[in-house]
């Protein structure tokens, strides 16, 4: 069964701690930029302290030193996974799974914002195929030593293809169907996304929107 991550994309830590107080069955949760960069390192020591699994989503692409040093500090405050860029090219991701000791590290490769003629101005090629581009950059990330991959729903098989066994598979885009899709354009119901595999499918704003989050926690769980 996949794990259920619940995204705290909100302003505050005391927007996060209302949210965490309604919703006593999360298990994991993501720490994304904004939040990070607000509350710092002190809110994740203190959801890790409260028995939270922690997913810091800082997407981390810079030169390999910085990566790397970056990947320590995170292990080092108790953060249980952490993304990096794919994008940032082998070098980078090898440091960064050198740093990382038993905290999992997982590689982003195309952001389910994208679609193939947005990637393909950003990376400045035509014809880019998004399957291709995410099953390339996942094969990068595993030659480099990464335990997993973030993709969306749409790229799963192609990504356990070329998986080793036992590979975290982190899917983002996770909406009911009636859901918004909001900036997202890639998007599975959670059943489809584990019936292709994923191991943990990060929900938002589903969640986050709902009058009652528990009960759309425990939906998700269950599709």
């Amino acid at each position: 069964m996949a794990e259920i991550i619940v995204a705290l994309d909100v302003p505050t830590a005391a927007d996060a701690d209302r949210l965490l107080g309604r919703i006593p069955e999360a298990g994991w949760v993501k720490v994304g930029s904004i939040l990070m960069t607000r509350e710092g390192p002190a809110f994740v020591r203190r959801l890790v302290a409260a028995g939270l699994d922690v997913f810091l989503d800082l997407k981390w692409h810079d030169i390999p030193n910085t990566v790397a040093g970056a990947v320590a500090a995170a292990r080092d405050i108790g953060v249980a996974m952490a993304t990096v860029h794919a994008l940032g090219g082998r070098a980078m991701m090898a440091a960064a799974a050198e740093a990382a000791g038993d905290m999992t590290l997982v590689g982003v490769t195309v952001l389910t914002s994208h679609g193939a003629e947005g990637f393909a101005r950003a990376v400045g090629r035509d014809g880019v195929t998004i399957e291709d581009e995410v099953a390339r950059l996942a094969g990068e990330a595993f030659e480099a030593g990464l335990d997993g991959i973030v993709c969306s729903p749409q790229e799963i098989e192609r990504v356990r293809s070329v998986a080793p066994r036992g590979a975290a598979i982190v899917v983002p885009g996770i909406r009911r169907r009636e859901d918004a899709a909001g900036d997202q354009v890639r998007l599975a119901d959670p059943g489809t996304a584990r019936a292709r595999g994923a191991t943990h499918l990060v929900v938002g704003r589903p969640i986050l929107s709902a009058a009652d989050p528990a009960a759309v926690l425990r939906e998700m769980s269950l599709r």
